[in-house]
C-alpha cells in the first residue's frame, strides 16, 4: 500500500498526458482538454513532491 501511494503522483502526471494525447489526436476545438490536463499535471507534481517528504 505504501508503495501505491508513493506512486499517486506520477500517476495523476500521467492521466493529465493521457489527456494530452486526447487533445492532440482528436483534433478537438475545446480547451477543457487541456485545462484539466495542466490542473492534473500540477496537482500530480506537487502531491509527488509532498509524498515523498511525508513517506520516506
Amino acid at each position: 500500500m505504501k508503495e501505491l501511494f508513493k506512486n499517486v503522483g506520477p500517476i495523476l502526471m500521467l492521466v493529465g498526458v493521457i489527456l494530452l494525447a486526447i487533445y492532440y489526436f482528436t483534433q478537438s476545438n475545446s480547451n477543457s482538454y487541456l485545462i484539466s490536463a495542466g490542473i492534473l499535471m500540477v496537482i500530480g507534481f506537487f502531491t509527488h513532491i509532498l509524498v515523498n517528504k511525508r513517506v520516506n
